[in-house]
């Protein structure tokens, strides 16, 4: 239990650190005039990742979920989603943001991961939702997060592909 707890507690700073990096990034896009799209489905986003930490926690403390053979397997996903999405988060530089913001004119970025794959943060996301839990055995947390995350993705990538299509 107290694995998991530590680890939910080091997942939480990175998440609030990586919104305090957001919103500052945010504050620059708006005043080089960018457009915000998709804050509708802003909440959703944030709900996915409020319930994975509060899910690893409950199902370990009271479902008695537990590491199996495979976690050395979860751990290195988990260490490669890391790399893929601040690799992601490098590229983008001030562009990045949790939010679709989109200042006009501003070329897309096809540099770092983004040269291979048009969404590397959300294939990273989407990693990091199974392994985290499944480093635990908490495979009702990877399931259930990760289907609300494919809801999700599947109506934020739609609103940026809109937004950057112009």
């Amino acid at each position: 239990m107290t694995l998991v707890l530590v680890f939910t507690v080091l997942l939480v700073a990175q998440r609030l650190l990586e919104l305090k990096l957001s919103a500052r990034h945010a504050a620059l896009l708006r005043a080089q005039g960018a457009v915000e799209y998709g804050q509708a489905h802003y909440p959703l986003l944030v709900l996915v990742h409020t319930l994975l930490p509060l899910g690893m926690i409950a199902e370990v403390a009271w479902l008695g979920a537990r590491p199996g053979p495979l976690w050395p397997l979860w751990a290195l996903l988990l260490l490669g989603a890391q790399g893929l999405r601040y690799a992601a988060i490098r590229a983008l530089g001030t562009h990045w943001s949790t939010r679709v913001l989109v200042v006009p004119g501003a070329p897309l970025v096809r540099t770092g991961p983004y040269r291979w794959l048009k969404h590397p943060n959300y294939v990273a996301v989407v990693v990091e939702l199974i392994a985290a839990p499944m480093l635990f055995g908490a495979w009702r947390t990877a399931l259930a997060v990760s289907l609300l995350n494919a809801a999700a993705l599947t109506i934020r990538i739609r609103c940026e592909e809109r937004a950057l299509a112009g």
